[in-house]
């Protein structure tokens, strides 16, 4: 399949910007609807991103899990992240799916992030991470700074803000490492942030 045989698809979700956010997380684009197990970001039950945040933040990678284990608690991942201060989105609005499956190698971004907008609405944030690869070369092309290392920083200036921008891991299980591995990478910059 090429670009041509399948129509953009605008990102399903508004982005979570709360007031007073000082880290803001950009992945690249939310997975197709039916891989959701909640209405907000990172819905997909096998994405670890509620889990590497529930052993930061509890010492619990079910933390954020529903009684059920079946979908993640929604109410309990947003009340968090107003608390601590946590805003996100993807880099992309818009992108074609080049295969049907959730992965970002075969997302092609047709439409990027307005960055600009987004920081003036949390005027907090000078601190950005990006969620695996496609999300950082993304933010690159937008933002015209170097690659971090993976868990690493880079400082940048942009829409008259100095930034520092940090380089995650996927929280994809198609990046095969342990929750807990990954999460001493998140712990570096949530503990810069002062988030934990």
């Amino acid at each position: 399949m090429n670009a041509n045989d399948n129509p953009g698809e605008r990102h399903p979700l508004e982005p979570f910007l709360p007031s007073g956010a000082r880290l803001l997380m950009l992945g690249s684009f939310p997975p197709q609807r039916h891989r959701w197990s909640m209405e907000f970001f990172y819905p997909n039950l096998q994405n670890d991103m509620w889990r590497i945040v529930g052993y930061l933040a509890a010492g619990d990678k079910t933390h954020f899990l529903s009684p059920d284990a079946k979908r993640f608690d929604k109410e309990r991942i947003e009340a968090f992240c107003r608390e601590r201060g946590i805003a996100l989105y993807d880099t992309a609005v818009e992108v074609i799916r080049l295969k049907d499956n959730a992965s970002d190698n075969f997302l092609q971004v047709v439409q990027e992030v307005d960055l600009a907008a987004l920081l003036a609405r949390i005027p907090a944030c000078r601190t950005i991470v990006t969620t695996g690869q496609k999300a950082t070369d993304t933010l690159r092309s937008i933002v015209g700074c170097e690659e971090p290392p993976v868990g690493g920083c880079v400082d940048a200036d942009f829409a008259g803000c100095r930034l520092r921008l940090w380089r995650m891991p996927s929280s994809s299980r198609a990046y095969p490492r342990p929750v807990e591995w990954k999460a001493e990478f998140y712990r570096r910059v949530f503990a810069d942030c002062g988030i934990i």
